[in-house]
């Protein structure tokens, strides 16, 4: 008789597939199919599903747009604080 509970020694070893989630509409830039995005669980990699599409997350981040605040100048230059009087409009004498 035989045991259908064991497992076939000759076959190769498949390690068990890495934790993938979508990523809820996102557009593959490939095939522009929305909603077919997955990335790994270690969140470098993104591929889509639907043609196959990969690439990994960028090393570099974007670079802040120079604004009025960013600039280092404008972080020099700082503005006294002033008393501020706040008026009733419905008191006369304010």
């Amino acid at each position: 008789m035989s045991d259908n509970n064991h497992t076939n020694d000759n076959a190769p070893f498949q390690p068990a597939a890495k934790p993938r989630r979508f990523i809820a509409g996102a557009v593959c830039p490939r095939c522009a199919a929305m909603d077919r995005i997955v990335v790994n669980a270690d969140g470098e990699s993104r591929e889509c599903i639907d043609c196959g599409f990969s690439d990994a997350r960028p090393t570099a981040g974007p670079e802040a747009v120079p604004t009025r605040v960013t600039r280092p100048a404008a972080r020099r230059v700082e503005t006294a604080a002033e008393p501020v009087r706040l008026l009733d409009p419905n008191n006369p004498k304010g």
